[in-house]
């Protein structure tokens, strides 16, 4: 299937990464959000991006301007997606939410076009439930930051059809992403290794193993891990991660109890760099940026 418009659903923090890169891959871009607040930040931060880029020389000046040309944003769900080939979903990560507006999508997108959800860890098979077009509804896991990460999780449904998956990975590389096929199970590959990590990493804190410090450093010196686990949490938010570890838990077992320090620390605000206080504490610009970026996020977006 050739696709050249996408609507990205959600101007959050994923939203709008995913908005970025699919302006920058030559797709007619439209990022939809109900509210007019998160949507102007959205723009505007995908404008400084792409200056950022041309400034560092990893964005031709041509380029830049060419995606801003491509880009729109809109507040109405059924004006984005009318005239799509293919629909990326990134709202929080709330099933009843995500099969809602599968549903409602469903019933506005062109009959041919793909509905992809950017879901780090829930059910595919359930959001293509909801719609008469399960062979073209799949997952697109993009991840943080979408400029600079380069894979994207393509999650197969139960009924997702093979045509489909390859769009989907065409339209990856298009974006300048490295996909990886994933057969649907919870937490998919990435989220469900980075939430045993993470959760080790808090017993082992609450057992006084080691310091947070410590435990971050032996990972990055001795196992090449770019970020340690409590950096990755802070970055990520505190209570995505337990929200993923509850569903995890839910679905998988035992193994992945959330560490009863984790829970502690959603408990007292302690949610990462978007409140200025996670396993670390940040500065007072740090905080105020997070929780601006936390906010548009929650406005329609995946924190």
């Amino acid at each position: 299937m050739t696709v050249r418009t996408v609507a990205v659903l959600g101007a959050g923090i994923m939203g709008r990464g995913i908005a970025y890169a699919s302006a920058l891959g030559g797709f007619t871009t439209l990022l939809q959000d109900t509210s007019g607040e998160a949507l102007e930040k959205a723009m505007s931060e995908i404008s400084a991006t792409l200056e950022r880029g041309v400034v560092t020389g990893k964005v031709p000046d041509d380029a830049a301007a060419d995606a801003h040309r491509r880009l729109s944003g809109v507040r109405r769900l059924e004006e984005a997606t009318r005239e799509a080939d293919l629909v990326i979903e990134a709202v929080p990560e709330d099933i009843d939410l995500k099969v809602d507006i599968f549903s409602t999508v469903d019933r506005h997108a062109g009959p041919q076009a793909i509905l992809a959800s950017n879901t780090s860890s829930l059910s595919i098979t359930e959001m293509a439930a909801a719609t008469q077009r399960p062979k073209q509804v799949v997952g697109m896991h993009f991840f943080n930051p979408v400029h600079r990460m380069k894979l994207l999780e393509v999650v197969r449904a139960l009924e997702t059809s093979d045509d489909t998956i390859a769009t989907a990975l065409m339209v990856g590389e298009k974006m300048g992403k490295e996909g990886v096929v994933v057969r649907e199970s919870p937490g998919f590959v990435t989220s469900r290794i980075n939430a045993l990590i993470g959760n080790e990493a808090f017993y082992m804190l609450q057992e006084g193993v080691a310091n947070a410090r410590d435990i971050d450093r032996a990972l990055k010196l001795g196992l090449n891990h770019p970020m340690g686990p409590f950096e990755l949490v802070d970055l990520v938010g505190l209570d995505t991660r337990l929200a993923i570890l509850r569903f995890l838990h839910r679905t998988l077992g035992e193994k992945f109890r959330p560490c009863p320090l984790i829970e502690q620390y959603v408990a007292a605000g302690r949610l990462g760099r978007k409140t200025g206080c996670g396993v670390y504490e940040y500065p007072e610009n740090d905080r105020n940026q997070a929780g601006a970026l936390d906010r548009a996020a929650r406005a329609g977006g995946l924190p």
